[in-house]
């Protein structure tokens, strides 16, 4: 069941997933439909999930699901996770690599493999205060509050001297 993702509840449940690239307006159209689609119709055992999304810089696909009432199981996130991978097919885009990193150029977002990130960070390219991506956050609480933060605030902190 597709609801605004506004109205999903603090502790609900987050999964993001970074493109390696920007989506044009065209696509992220597409993407929306998609959506809307896969949400409206992805169930656990039978049962309709209450879930949703947002798309933040024409990059990340921010999947939101309220677990009050009812829980993703093997088999939604089974779904989930081929439906991204559908996706990525689709639009010939990578979303579900863990091992990148992507971070603020003033309004530009960049976007890096994990070693590249560290020889900047070596390098003095990247300090304590870029503001960087931290997709492992778990719900929205995390979502709004420790997404969009200075490294010194992120996992990426260990990489930063």
């Amino acid at each position: 069941m597709l609801v605004d993702f506004n109205t999903l509840p603090e502790e609900s449940r987050v999964w993001i997933h970074q493109a390696n690239r920007s989506f044009s307006e065209d696509e992220l159209q597409e993407i929306k439909s998609k959506l809307d689609i896969f949400i409206e119709n992805w169930t656990a055992h039978g049962s309709d999930l209450q879930a949703s999304y947002t798309i933040k810089y024409k990059r990340f696909l921010i999947l939101g699901l309220n677990q009050d009432l009812n829980k993703a199981t093997g088999c939604s996130i089974d779904a989930s996770v081929h439906f991204i991978q559908q996706l990525e097919k689709d639009y010939n885009v990578d979303l579900m690599d863990k091992m990148n990193v992507s971070y603020k150029q003033g309004e530009y977002v960049a976007y890096k493999s994990l070693s590249d990130f560290r020889k900047m960070a070596k390098d003095k390219a990247v300090s304590k205060n870029t503001i960087v991506f931290n997709n492992l956050v778990n719900n929205i609480a995390e979502f709004n509050e420790n997404w969009e933060v200075p490294a010194s605030e992120s996992w990426h902190s260990r990489f930063i001297k």
